[in-house]
């Protein structure tokens, strides 16, 4: 074990290295932009390449590249810098490449986003919210065995608090393993019978000769999506859910705000439980289910206006009422730390819902 005190930009990008990264690129941007310097500073010495780009457009374009070679690699942003991404992710899933995507967001309005997906097309992505810096050098390791295993791009979605907490963390490297790169380009340009296509823009594989049916390419992709939510075990964090009158959900570092309001509540003999789920995509919906069972009233927390409710609403189908208890809680800075995760705020909103 190596345990070092680190922010969570720091040991997200030593975790992202110890996990086989070898290639970054990205474009500054509070609070991702501490990532990217910690890239730069510890690729090199592992062997990797790390790309400060012109934009965040160019930043994935040399992600999409670098996967297509088989090279494990990552990029990411802060919320309008994975807006403009959304094309070239679409793509990249439907080209069916392994990559890790980082968004270090300021608050928690791109639920929609990196669940939904904003660019064109059926696609998914695995999504996976940490709560901690800890949780996040774990989640970032799994994060790239899920991306291979798949071969399909996996988003960590973090904040501002995770970026700049500072904690004991182990960084231990762990071994990758090997990984099956059979279907990524190798340099060929032609005539020696290996050349590879990774997507299905192309019409041609070679002069006068048919590449992609691109009706088989969809419905293949169609069937990985298919495979691939299905078999991602969903990870959920729960507390004293059984028997609870009132079950608070939450996500991400807030989580951690709202389970320190629930444990406080329950101290003072106040029947209320609280999920976290970690897999946002796949969305926990049997586990978030069972875990309000009992429950007369589920309130969620989101530090936006009300996202995640909706796949919440749905796992619950009615069972019990779903309130709203968050909202986009801003100070001065505009990053999103607020008095709405004053626990004494949190307890007063959840004692709210438990009197209805």
């Amino acid at each position: 074990m190596s345990m070092r005190l680190l922010e969570g930009s720091e040991a997200i990008a030593e975790a992202m290295v110890g996990a086989g990264c070898r290639f970054f690129a990205g474009y500054p941007m509070t609070p991702f932009t501490e990532v990217l310097e910690h890239m730069a500073r510890l690729l090199p010495e592992a062997g990797g390449v790390c790309m400060n780009a012109e934009s965040e457009l160019e930043a994935i374009g040399m992600a999409w590249g670098a996967a297509a070679t088989g090279t494990p690699a990552a990029t990411g942003s802060t919320g309008q810098g994975l807006s403009l991404m959304q094309e070239s992710l679409a793509e990249i899933t439907l080209a069916r490449l392994p990559l890790v995507v980082l968004n270090m967001a300021r608050a928690q309005g791109d639920y929609f986003q990196a669940t939904r997906g904003g660019g064109h097309g059926d696609y998914r992505h695995i999504v996976l919210a940490p709560a901690d810096v800890a949780e996040a050098v774990g989640l970032v390791r799994y994060a790239f065995e899920l991306t291979f295993r798949w071969r399909n791009p996996v988003l960590v979605f973090g904040d501002y608090y995770l970026a700049h907490t500072a904690t004991s963390v182990d960084i231990t490297e762990v071994e990758a393993g090997e990984r099956d790169v059979s279907w990524a380009l190798n340099g060929s340009s032609g005539g020696t019978g290996s050349a590879k296509l990774v997507s299905p823009l192309g019409a041609f594989k070679r002069k006068n000769q048919a590449g992609y049916n691109l009706a088989d390419h969809y419905a293949s992709c169609a069937a990985a999506t298919t495979e691939m939510t299905a078999g991602v075990k969903p990870i959920v964090e729960a507390e004293h859910t059984d028997g609870a009158e009132v079950v608070v959900v939450a996500f991400g570092t807030p989580g951690r705000y709202v389970r320190a309001a629930v444990r406080s509540l329950r101290a003072d003999g106040v029947p209320v439980g609280y999920v976290r789920p970690v897999t946002l995509y796949p969305f926990p919906g049997e586990a978030v289910a069972r875990a309000c069972a009992d429950a007369r009233a589920v309130a969620v927390y989101e530090n936006n206006q009300g996202q995640m409710i909706d796949d919440v609403r749905l796992s619950v189908l009615g069972r019990a009422p779903v309130h709203f208890i968050g909202g986009l809680s801003l100070d001065s800075s505009g990053f999103g730390i607020a008095p709405d995760l004053d626990v004494a705020v949190l307890r007063a909103r959840i004692e709210e819902v438990f009197a209805r």
